[in-house]
Formats: structure tokens, sequence, C-alpha cells
């Protein structure tokens, strides 16, 4: 009888464990980036979806403690922003940076249930070792990113999943550059694979023109592409915003600077166990 009564009570529990991770009748779980300031713009999408409230002061680093008001009682699961596809089944939502969802073969525009504003803060930027940002290896990579090439690429390869920032694309060169000086030089760049590192493929192409080569180191993580381009072990990279490199140099003493803003890519708040928002509509 006392063995029953255990297997009972352990199967009891394993329920409510069960019930307790995924939020159970008392709210949804929804899965946002650990990451600072990735975390923050999920947040806001949820608050300015109506959904929670934050506290003002909190601002571009908020996290769920900085959460004031939760009506619904949403549960969150905070999750290293590359794994969040991968669980997207195991939680009722989340909400993915537009890179991650395309390089998991998602459609943000078509599949994502709401869609962050293509806020202009959260631009990806091209980012280079203090004091490098003018010289003519830069200034030649800058304005290969900056061509109206690059624009209807992003324009027609992404179809507002990726959004290009830049105001006026030029033709993909700089007049202040020294060709022929740059004529068999590499520059190196490290990125993230989608959408960056296909993005730069575009660039390479206008640069290979001139003979400069470009090369794409590909990562998969936020820390390590900084930390190369500090070291001068890489010329630049191409994967962040500007609020996540202030933060990052805050945090390592890190000098790297913003050499342009070339596209943003909205975050997108995705069903997983719900197929719609009617479970948040209550």
């Amino acid at each position: 009888m006392k063995k029953i009564l255990s297997v009972i009570v352990a199967g009891i529990l394993a329920v409510s464990a069960l019930t307790a991770c995924s939020g159970g009748s008392d709210g949804v779980t929804i899965a946002v980036p650990n990451d600072t300031t990735n975390e923050a713009r999920a947040l806001l999408l949820l608050e300015n979806l109506g959904y929670i409230t934050l506290n003002p002061d909190a601002g571009i680093t908020a996290t769920v403690k900085d959460i004031t008001e939760n009506p619904l009682g949403i549960k969150f699961n905070e999750v290293e922003a590359a794994q969040l596809p991968n669980i997207l089944r195991d939680v009722d939502y989340a909400i993915i940076n537009s890179n991650y969802a395309i390089a998991a073969d998602m459609k943000p525009v078509e599949e994502s249930l709401a869609m962050e504003g293509a806020a202009s803060a959260y631009s990806n930027i091209l980012a280079v070792k203090e004091g490098t940002e003018t010289t003519d290896k830069i200034v030649a990579l800058v304005a290969a990113l900056e061509s109206q090439k690059v624009a209807d690429y992003i324009t027609s390869s992404y179809e507002g999943a990726v959004v290009s920032v830049v105001e006026n694309p030029g033709t993909g060169f700089d007049d202040t550059v020294d060709y022929d000086a740059l004529n068999g030089t590499k520059i190196s760049v490290a990125a993230s694979p989608a959408p960056h590192a296909e993005i730069l493929n575009i660039a390479k192409e206008i640069l290979a023109e001139k003979g400069i080569e470009l090369e794409i180191v590909e990562f998969t993580d936020y820390v390590q592409p900084n930390m190369v381009v500090d070291s001068g072990e890489i010329d630049a990279n191409y994967f962040q915003h500007l609020p996540y490199l202030d933060d990052f140099n805050k945090q390592n003493g890190t000098k790297i600077v913003s050499a342009s803003a070339i596209h943003v890519e909205p975050m997108g708040l995705y069903g997983g166990k719900q197929a719609d928002l009617s479970a948040l509509d209550k």
C-alpha cells in the first residue's frame, strides 16, 4: 500500500511540475531572448501590444523583473536567442529575432502573429575597432554595404523581415578612397550566417570589382565577433545593433564603434502551442 501511495504522490508531483513550467491554467508561457537589450525589445513589443506594463525607467535594459503589471499572468522563459526557434514548440509563444527565424527556415512576415516596428534604434551595424573607422579599407566596405545593389537585395530577398535603413544608397564606391592602393587587399568581417553573411556576399561582389577580397567569417554567438574585432584579428563585424554594442563595451572594456547602420530586423511574436493570439486576448 505504501508503495502504491508513493507512486500516486510522485505522479501528482510530476504533473504539478509540468503544469508550473507550461503556465497551466493561470497564464500562457512566452519565451524571450535572455541577452541584454534583446530581452527588453521583446518585452517592449508585449507592452506595445497591451499585454504587460514595464517600469518606464528600465529602458533598453529591461528584464522580466521590470514588469510592473501582468494582468494575464504570463510566465516567461528567458532563453538564448539562437535557441528560441528550437524551443518554440514547447511554449505557447516565443519572441524571435528575424535573423534566427530566417536561419530556421521560418518566414517572419507570414508566420509571425505580431511584429515589432522597424525601429532605427535597433539597426544592425558594421562595427569596427575604434580608430579604424576612417581608414580606406573600412570606408570602402561601408560604401559597398550602403550601395543600391545591397539595398535592392535586402528588399527582394527578405520581403520585410529585414529592412534597409540606408537613406541614400550609392554606387558602392567612395570617391575619397584610393582603390588602386587597395587592389589585392583583404578585408575580413565576422558575421552571423543569416542575413548578415548573405548581405556581405553582395558587398563582396562590389569590392571584387576593385580587386579587394572580402573574407566573411561566420560566427553563431554574440561574444566572439566583438572580441576578435577588438583584438584586431578581424577588421569588422556585422551582426549587432548599437544598444547591444554599447552595453557590450561597458561590460567588457572593449573599444568598438559603429561605422554604419545597414539594416533592421524586426522581432516577431510567434505561436508555438498556440496558433493565434486568442490565448492572450482574455
